[in-house]
């Protein structure tokens, strides 16, 4: 049997613990594993919360940052399912705080990554220690996940306490190479040298290639891991390639890294699968009644206060749209990022001129997300202004269930895309999508086939194609039922196994 440790910011295994993708790949990646007879551990920090569900100490972990000794604790928490041969831990410590973003992440504008790098450095430096103490047993494979954790890889180069980490194979898999962790090496509370003041390190090997003076933590997993994974095939070929942003978003400046490690044979691309048993199956029907449910939920939270007014003007839409049902719905759920609506932001005539396409077929477009805040106050302003627009500021995950049920044209326009999980779950509800061709959509969506696709050589172009594109789609819904069946039809046949991308894993990442 062998053992495994992830190590993540996110694990949508355990309850309040997803922002993004990543949570549902941590999530299922064990489960497939576990399945092969293996064992899994996966870890995440706490963030002051999660270890009170119920969670088990396990172990006190002692270690040193900052000429100090630290003692953060290991709690073993309870999924939402039980699998065999896994294991899902946190690790408390008071400065491992929940950030403004799902209660996970910082939102820092005037120092990028602050926060966050600290009490990143907290829980890596724990992982480390409660590595080197046995607490997981003997391990054959950790596989980290993005800059929160590949401080991990500094320590086992690095530092003399955790040389032994150098016997154990590290994979590390990038889920989004535009995150890049960047803080300084010196005269910051957040700097390298402040946490680690006595580790001698190699400067060259650890620097941001355009910031000489700061370690660069996406870099770090990249040049220091045994395995290099992007989450899929055309995202691999994309980052090796510097970005020409807005039209292309490859390297994202480390595409010299990127090409290394491919030329060492250590960078993989596979794609992510997608779950398709033991799934939340939502209600059919139930879409309205899930989102006023939702917003008097959030209505209640200290943290919606300033959003009330807006929360109650979307409720009031809704219940139009309940005596009114459209007859075309187009969604999206998703974080609201730069990544995700970068084009909307930029051309919101673009957008505007989608809803007022819809308008002329009964059609509305339903929005759930949150992110940062100029975005949250573009879309509250849009839904403002349209009423055919449904912008839910906030998580649910019966809502999000009903929008992957119910929907009837799944909209991506991703600036970038790794992979992508959304465009998946749309498709398994037989629900065409509708996507900017880059990265991981380019692998999952064929044009006219299984949904439909834009893309262009200039950011003009790709709006004008983003208006026509969305033409076609409504044209072929409207106008032919028999295509836009088959089209639905080819969706839901199609199947992004885990097992498919797992067995990949083993051979290639693993190599067990």
């Amino acid at each position: 049997m062998n053992n495994f440790l992830f190590v993540s910011a996110e694990n949508d295994a355990i309850p309040d613990c997803k922002a993004g993708g990543m949570g549902d790949v941590v999530r299922d990646v064990p489960r497939n594993i576990a399945e092969k007879g293996d064992k899994v551990h996966v870890i995440t920090p706490s963030y002051s919360r999660l270890h009170r569900n119920g969670g088990t100490l396990r172990t006190k972990l002692n270690f040193e940052l900052r000429g100090i000794i630290y003692t953060a604790e290991l709690y073993e928490v309870i999924p939402k399912k039980e699998f065999a041969n896994i294991h899902h831990y946190v690790i408390h410590h008071p400065e491992i705080e929940a950030g403004d973003i799902a209660h996970i992440y910082h939102n820092d504008p005037k120092e990028p990554f602050f926060n966050d790098a600290l009490k990143f450095i907290i829980f890596c430096a724990s992982v480390a220690e409660a590595i080197k103490k046995g607490a997981f047993g003997k391990l054959d494979v950790v596989h980290l996940h993005d800059w929160h954790t590949s401080l991990l890889l500094f320590l086992r180069a690095y530092h003399p306490a955790y040389s032994m980490l150098k016997k154990t194979r590290f994979v590390y898999t990038i889920h989004n190479l535009a995150i890049q962790g960047i803080r300084p090496f010196h005269n910051n509370y957040s700097s390298l040298q402040n946490w680690f003041p006595n580790i001698p390190v190699d400067y060259e090997k650890l620097k941001d290639p355009r910031y000489e003076d700061c370690i660069n933590l996406m870099a770090v997993g990249i040049r220091l891991a045994d395995a290099v994974h992007t989450v899929s095939p055309s995202y691999k070929d994309d980052v090796l390639k510097p970005s020409k942003p807005p039209e292309f978003i490859g390297g994202e400046g480390l595409e010299k890294d990127l090409q290394l490690a491919d030329q060492e044979d250590r960078l993989f691309g596979i794609l992510n699968g997608c779950n398709y048993k033991n799934i939340r199956v939502a209600e059919k029907g139930h879409i309205y009644k899930n989102t006023i449910r939702a917003i008097f939920q959030w209505l209640q939270q200290e943290s919606k206060k300033y959003k009330a007014d807006f929360l109650a003007h979307t409720g009031e839409k809704v219940i139009d749209i309940l005596e009114k049902r459209p007859t075309f719905l187009c969604s999206s759920v998703a974080r609201l990022t730069e990544q995700k609506f970068y084009f909307f932001k930029r051309s919101p005539e673009a957008f505007e001129q989608i809803l007022e396409k819809l308008l002329k077929i009964n059609g509305v477009f339903m929005l759930l997300g949150t992110g940062a805040p100029e975005y949250e106050e573009l879309f509250r302003g849009l839904s403002y202004k349209h009423k055919n627009f449904i912008f839910t500021n906030g998580q649910s995950e019966d809502l999000i269930d009903s929008i992957y049920l119910e929907s009837d044209l799944y909209f991506m326009p991703s600036l970038f895309e790794p992979c992508g999980i959304s465009q998946m779950l749309a498709m398994r509800n037989g629900n065409p999508c509708y996507v900017h061709h880059t990265g991981g959509l380019k692998d999952t969506v064929e044009h006219m086939h299984t949904g439909f696709s834009f893309d262009g050589n200039s950011y003009g172009e790709k709006i004008k194609h983003m208006l026509e594109g969305m033409d076609t789609a409504i044209d072929v819904f409207c106008n032919d039922q028999e295509q836009w069946s088959r089209i639905q039809l080819a969706a839901k046949k199609m199947r992004f196994t885990w097992k498919k991308s797992v067995d990949e894993y083993y051979l290639k990442l693993y190599r067990l």
